[in-house]
Protein backbone atom coordinates (compact mmCIF):
# COMPACT_ATOMS: atom_id res chain seq x y z
CA UNK A 1 0.00 0.00 0.00
CA UNK A 2 2.53 2.73 -1.07
CA UNK A 3 2.68 6.33 0.64
CA UNK A 4 3.55 9.13 -2.15
CA UNK A 5 5.32 12.55 -1.22
CA UNK A 6 5.01 14.31 -4.24
CA UNK A 7 7.09 17.51 -4.48
CA UNK A 8 7.98 20.02 -7.83
CA UNK A 9 9.55 22.93 -8.86
CA UNK A 10 12.51 22.67 -6.44
CA UNK A 11 14.47 25.45 -8.73
CA UNK A 12 18.20 24.66 -7.51
CA UNK A 13 16.70 25.15 -4.12
CA UNK A 14 19.61 22.53 -1.75
CA UNK A 15 17.08 23.54 1.12
CA UNK A 16 14.08 22.13 -0.61
CA UNK A 17 16.18 19.34 -1.95
CA UNK A 18 16.92 18.09 1.41
CA UNK A 19 13.74 18.42 3.30
CA UNK A 20 11.92 16.36 -0.07
CA UNK A 21 14.70 13.43 0.97
CA UNK A 22 13.79 14.02 5.07
CA UNK A 23 9.66 13.90 3.74
CA UNK A 24 10.35 9.71 3.78
CA UNK A 25 10.99 9.63 7.26
CA UNK A 26 9.48 12.78 8.00
CA UNK A 27 5.57 12.01 6.30
CA UNK A 28 6.31 7.90 6.63
CA UNK A 29 6.53 7.79 2.68
CA UNK A 30 7.70 4.99 0.96
CA UNK A 31 7.84 6.53 -2.38
CA UNK A 32 9.03 9.67 -3.60
CA UNK A 33 8.43 11.78 -6.40
CA UNK A 34 10.21 14.67 -7.37
CA UNK A 35 8.21 16.87 -10.54
CA UNK A 36 10.05 19.25 -13.03
CA UNK A 37 12.36 21.91 -13.15
CA UNK A 38 15.20 20.40 -10.40
CA UNK A 39 17.54 22.71 -11.55
CA UNK A 40 18.58 26.34 -10.73
CA UNK A 41 18.46 29.64 -12.94
CA UNK A 42 21.80 30.95 -11.99
CA UNK A 43 25.44 31.22 -10.67
CA UNK A 44 26.41 33.59 -8.37
CA UNK A 45 30.40 34.38 -8.72
CA UNK A 46 32.21 34.53 -5.26
CA UNK A 47 35.32 36.47 -6.52
CA UNK A 48 38.24 35.93 -4.41
CA UNK A 49 41.38 38.54 -4.17
CA UNK A 50 43.99 39.39 -1.19
CA UNK A 51 42.07 36.60 0.74
CA UNK A 52 38.63 37.50 0.38
CA UNK A 53 35.45 36.86 -0.90
CA UNK A 54 33.12 39.22 -2.60
CA UNK A 55 29.92 38.75 -3.73
CA UNK A 56 26.25 40.49 -4.65
CA UNK A 57 23.27 38.70 -3.81
CA UNK A 58 19.74 39.74 -3.82
CA UNK A 59 21.42 43.24 -4.96
CA UNK A 60 23.18 43.36 -1.74
CA UNK A 61 27.17 43.27 -2.02
CA UNK A 62 29.03 42.18 0.79
CA UNK A 63 32.53 40.43 1.36
CA UNK A 64 33.68 37.90 3.89
CA UNK A 65 36.60 36.41 4.96
CA UNK A 66 38.07 32.80 4.50
CA UNK A 67 36.20 31.15 7.37
CA UNK A 68 32.96 32.55 6.05
CA UNK A 69 32.64 31.58 2.35
CA UNK A 70 31.63 27.96 2.86
CA UNK A 71 28.23 29.38 4.76
CA UNK A 72 27.68 31.97 2.15
CA UNK A 73 28.05 29.31 -0.51
CA UNK A 74 25.78 26.78 1.60
CA UNK A 75 23.33 30.12 1.95
CA UNK A 76 23.58 30.46 -1.74
CA UNK A 77 22.28 26.47 -2.79
CA UNK A 78 19.41 27.16 -0.56
CA UNK A 79 18.35 29.97 -2.67
CA UNK A 80 18.37 28.24 -5.64
CA UNK A 81 21.65 29.51 -6.86
CA UNK A 82 24.84 28.15 -7.77
CA UNK A 83 27.90 29.68 -6.08
CA UNK A 84 31.22 29.17 -8.26
CA UNK A 85 34.61 31.05 -6.85
CA UNK A 86 36.49 33.04 -9.46
CA UNK A 87 39.23 35.01 -9.53
CA UNK A 88 38.68 39.07 -11.11
CA UNK A 89 40.06 38.00 -14.44
CA UNK A 90 38.12 34.83 -14.50
CA UNK A 91 34.81 36.98 -13.69
CA UNK A 92 36.34 39.52 -16.61
CA UNK A 93 36.40 36.38 -18.84
CA UNK A 94 32.41 35.30 -18.20
CA UNK A 95 31.16 38.95 -18.53
CA UNK A 96 32.74 39.60 -22.00
CA UNK A 97 32.11 35.70 -23.60
CA UNK A 98 28.28 34.44 -23.68
CA UNK A 99 29.30 31.26 -24.86
CA UNK A 100 31.91 30.77 -22.03
CA UNK A 101 29.05 31.61 -19.74
CA UNK A 102 26.46 29.39 -20.91
CA UNK A 103 28.86 26.07 -20.80
CA UNK A 104 30.21 27.32 -17.04
CA UNK A 105 26.68 27.23 -15.93
CA UNK A 106 25.83 24.09 -17.35
CA UNK A 107 29.24 22.50 -15.78
CA UNK A 108 28.21 23.88 -12.06
CA UNK A 109 24.64 22.90 -12.64
CA UNK A 110 25.07 19.52 -13.46
CA UNK A 111 27.41 19.16 -10.95
CA UNK A 112 25.05 20.53 -8.54
CA UNK A 113 22.16 17.63 -10.07
CA UNK A 114 25.34 15.25 -9.20
CA UNK A 115 25.73 16.56 -5.85
CA UNK A 116 22.15 16.07 -5.21
CA UNK A 117 21.78 12.53 -6.17
CA UNK A 118 24.58 11.83 -3.87
CA UNK A 119 22.63 13.26 -1.43
CA UNK A 120 19.79 10.72 -1.98
CA UNK A 121 22.16 8.06 -2.24
CA UNK A 122 23.99 9.02 1.37
CA UNK A 123 20.61 9.89 2.74
CA UNK A 124 18.09 7.12 1.41
CA UNK A 125 20.44 4.07 0.13
CA UNK A 126 19.48 0.84 1.83
CA UNK A 127 15.59 2.27 2.83
CA UNK A 128 13.87 0.62 0.52
CA UNK A 129 12.31 4.31 -0.36
CA UNK A 130 12.13 4.93 -4.06
CA UNK A 131 12.93 8.03 -5.42
CA UNK A 132 11.68 8.86 -9.15
CA UNK A 133 12.57 12.48 -10.74
CA UNK A 134 11.33 14.03 -13.91
CA UNK A 135 13.14 17.36 -15.36
CA UNK A 136 10.92 19.73 -16.60
CA UNK A 137 10.55 22.54 -19.23
CA UNK A 138 13.20 24.25 -17.02
CA UNK A 139 15.82 21.73 -16.85
CA UNK A 140 18.46 21.37 -19.96
CA UNK A 141 18.51 17.89 -21.25
CA UNK A 142 22.08 16.72 -20.15
CA UNK A 143 20.17 16.62 -16.48
CA UNK A 144 18.57 13.44 -17.60
CA UNK A 145 22.14 11.93 -18.22
CA UNK A 146 23.27 12.65 -14.51
CA UNK A 147 20.20 11.17 -13.30
CA UNK A 148 20.57 8.04 -15.17
CA UNK A 149 23.90 7.15 -13.65
CA UNK A 150 22.43 7.49 -10.01
CA UNK A 151 21.97 4.21 -8.44
CA UNK A 152 19.36 5.44 -5.83
CA UNK A 153 17.32 8.05 -8.09
CA UNK A 154 15.03 7.21 -11.00
CA UNK A 155 14.64 8.52 -13.98
CA UNK A 156 10.92 8.88 -15.14
CA UNK A 157 11.03 10.69 -18.07
CA UNK A 158 8.92 9.49 -21.34
CA UNK A 159 8.55 5.41 -19.22
CA UNK A 160 5.79 3.83 -17.53
CA UNK A 161 7.21 2.31 -13.91
CA UNK A 162 5.06 -0.06 -11.48
CA UNK A 163 4.70 1.20 -7.72
CA UNK A 164 3.38 -1.40 -5.91
CA UNK A 165 0.76 -2.27 -8.46
CA UNK A 166 0.11 0.96 -9.88
CA UNK A 167 1.59 2.26 -13.20
CA UNK A 168 2.80 5.67 -13.35
CA UNK A 169 3.86 7.47 -16.42
CA UNK A 170 5.97 10.45 -16.47
CA UNK A 171 7.37 13.90 -18.75
CA UNK A 172 8.56 17.08 -17.88
CA UNK A 173 7.39 18.48 -21.57
CA UNK A 174 5.44 21.38 -21.49
CA UNK A 175 3.15 23.75 -24.51
CA UNK A 176 4.66 26.32 -25.61
CA UNK A 177 6.18 29.30 -22.90
CA UNK A 178 6.93 33.00 -23.41
CA UNK A 179 10.42 32.32 -21.82
CA UNK A 180 11.28 29.40 -25.00
CA UNK A 181 12.28 26.90 -22.57
CA UNK A 182 14.58 23.36 -23.14
CA UNK A 183 11.43 21.17 -23.26
CA UNK A 184 8.13 22.88 -25.16
CA UNK A 185 6.58 21.60 -28.30
CA UNK A 186 3.62 22.34 -29.45
CA UNK A 187 0.31 20.82 -27.71
CA UNK A 188 0.04 18.13 -30.86
CA UNK A 189 3.49 17.19 -30.09
CA UNK A 190 2.92 17.11 -26.08
CA UNK A 191 -0.42 15.11 -26.67
CA UNK A 192 1.48 12.60 -29.36
CA UNK A 193 4.51 11.86 -26.40
CA UNK A 194 1.58 11.70 -23.60
CA UNK A 195 -0.32 8.95 -25.57
CA UNK A 196 2.81 6.92 -26.44
CA UNK A 197 3.33 6.49 -22.65
CA UNK A 198 -0.58 6.06 -21.92
CA UNK A 199 -1.07 3.03 -24.34
CA UNK A 200 1.39 1.35 -22.21
CA UNK A 201 -0.79 1.40 -19.08
CA UNK A 202 -2.43 -1.95 -18.39
CA UNK A 203 -5.56 -0.47 -16.24
CA UNK A 204 -6.07 3.64 -16.42
CA UNK A 205 -8.03 3.47 -13.27
CA UNK A 206 -4.46 2.40 -11.03
CA UNK A 207 -2.63 4.38 -13.19
CA UNK A 208 -0.73 7.95 -12.27
CA UNK A 209 0.26 10.28 -14.38
CA UNK A 210 2.95 12.71 -13.58
CA UNK A 211 2.80 14.91 -16.19
CA UNK A 212 4.41 18.44 -15.03
CA UNK A 213 2.27 20.77 -17.23
CA UNK A 214 -0.89 21.32 -15.51
CA UNK A 215 -4.35 20.70 -17.30
CA UNK A 216 -6.05 23.55 -19.13
CA UNK A 217 -8.33 25.61 -17.35
CA UNK A 218 -8.62 23.10 -14.59
CA UNK A 219 -7.63 26.23 -12.14
CA UNK A 220 -4.20 24.47 -11.01
CA UNK A 221 -2.55 26.62 -13.60
CA UNK A 222 -3.58 29.94 -13.32
CA UNK A 223 -0.61 32.19 -13.88
CA UNK A 224 -0.52 36.05 -13.45
CA UNK A 225 -1.05 37.57 -17.11
CA UNK A 226 2.05 39.33 -19.00
CA UNK A 227 1.94 41.48 -21.87
CA UNK A 228 4.46 41.28 -25.21
CA UNK A 229 7.10 42.58 -23.39
CA UNK A 230 6.90 39.89 -20.48
CA UNK A 231 5.89 42.07 -17.85
CA UNK A 232 3.18 41.57 -15.48
CA UNK A 233 -0.28 43.15 -15.78
CA UNK A 234 -1.95 44.73 -13.15
CA UNK A 235 0.82 44.26 -10.76
CA UNK A 236 0.18 40.28 -11.08
CA UNK A 237 -3.33 40.23 -9.30
CA UNK A 238 -4.62 39.82 -13.15
CA UNK A 239 -4.52 35.70 -13.33
CA UNK A 240 -5.04 33.59 -16.65
CA UNK A 241 -4.74 29.95 -17.42
CA UNK A 242 -1.83 28.37 -19.29
CA UNK A 243 -2.15 25.25 -18.37
CA UNK A 244 -1.74 22.35 -21.71
CA UNK A 245 -4.95 21.48 -23.73
CA UNK A 246 -2.86 18.08 -24.56
CA UNK A 247 -2.57 17.15 -20.71
CA UNK A 248 -6.03 17.96 -20.01
CA UNK A 249 -7.16 15.78 -23.52
CA UNK A 250 -5.15 12.94 -22.25
CA UNK A 251 -6.96 13.11 -18.62
CA UNK A 252 -10.24 13.24 -20.23
CA UNK A 253 -9.71 10.35 -22.20
CA UNK A 254 -8.06 7.83 -20.04
CA UNK A 255 -9.23 8.74 -16.70
CA UNK A 256 -5.99 7.60 -14.87
CA UNK A 257 -6.56 7.14 -11.02
CA UNK A 258 -4.26 10.40 -9.94
CA UNK A 259 -2.35 12.99 -11.98
CA UNK A 260 0.54 14.84 -10.56
CA UNK A 261 1.41 18.93 -11.63
CA UNK A 262 3.22 21.22 -11.17
CA UNK A 263 4.81 24.34 -13.58
CA UNK A 264 2.59 26.97 -12.07
CA UNK A 265 3.77 28.02 -8.89
CA UNK A 266 0.97 30.14 -7.37
CA UNK A 267 -2.16 27.57 -8.51
CA UNK A 268 -1.42 25.16 -6.01
CA UNK A 269 -4.81 22.77 -4.95
CA UNK A 270 -6.46 19.80 -5.79
CA UNK A 271 -9.25 19.11 -8.48
CA UNK A 272 -11.40 16.30 -10.01
CA UNK A 273 -11.38 16.41 -13.43
CA UNK A 274 -14.32 13.35 -14.17
CA UNK A 275 -12.62 10.56 -12.17
CA UNK A 276 -8.79 11.70 -11.86
CA UNK A 277 -7.70 13.72 -8.62
CA UNK A 278 -5.38 16.25 -10.47
CA UNK A 279 -2.89 17.32 -7.80
CA UNK A 280 -0.52 20.74 -7.75
CA UNK A 281 1.27 21.44 -4.71
CA UNK A 282 2.92 24.78 -5.76
CA UNK A 283 6.39 26.29 -5.10
CA UNK A 284 7.96 28.32 -2.68
CA UNK A 285 11.10 27.29 -3.43
CA UNK A 286 12.83 31.06 -2.54
CA UNK A 287 11.97 30.78 0.61
CA UNK A 288 13.17 27.85 1.26
CA UNK A 289 9.74 26.55 1.99
CA UNK A 290 8.76 22.81 0.27
CA UNK A 291 5.27 22.59 -1.22
CA UNK A 292 3.81 18.96 -0.94
CA UNK A 293 1.33 15.85 -1.80
CA UNK A 294 0.65 13.21 0.53
CA UNK A 295 -1.42 10.45 -1.46
CA UNK A 296 -2.05 7.11 0.37
CA UNK A 297 -2.54 4.24 -2.25
CA UNK A 298 -4.52 1.02 -1.66
CA UNK A 299 -5.33 -1.76 -3.89
CA UNK A 300 -8.72 -2.09 -3.51
CA UNK A 301 -9.93 2.13 -2.74
CA UNK A 302 -7.08 3.58 -5.27
CA UNK A 303 -6.47 6.88 -3.74
CA UNK A 304 -7.20 6.09 0.41
CA UNK A 305 -6.51 10.07 1.17
CA UNK A 306 -4.29 13.02 -0.16
CA UNK A 307 -3.06 15.63 2.22
CA UNK A 308 -1.22 19.40 0.80
CA UNK A 309 1.40 20.26 3.30
CA UNK A 310 4.38 22.42 3.32
CA UNK A 311 6.88 23.61 5.79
Amino acid sequence: MPRIFFATDLHGSEMCWRKFLNAAKFYDADVLICGGDMTGKAIVPIVEENGHFALTMAGQAQTVGPGEVGEVEAQIRRKGYYPLRVTPERLHELDGDEDLRKHTFQEVMLDGVQRWMEMAENKLGGSGVRVFVCPGNDDEMEVDDVVRRSEMVVLGEGRMVDIDGFSMISSGWSNHTPWNTHREETEAQLGERIELMAKQVPDPSRAIFNLHCPPYKSGLDEAPAIDADLRLLHGGRALRPVGSTAVREAIEKHQPLLSLHGHIHESKGAIKIGKTLCINPGSSYEEGMLMGAIIQLDPKKGIKSYQLVNG
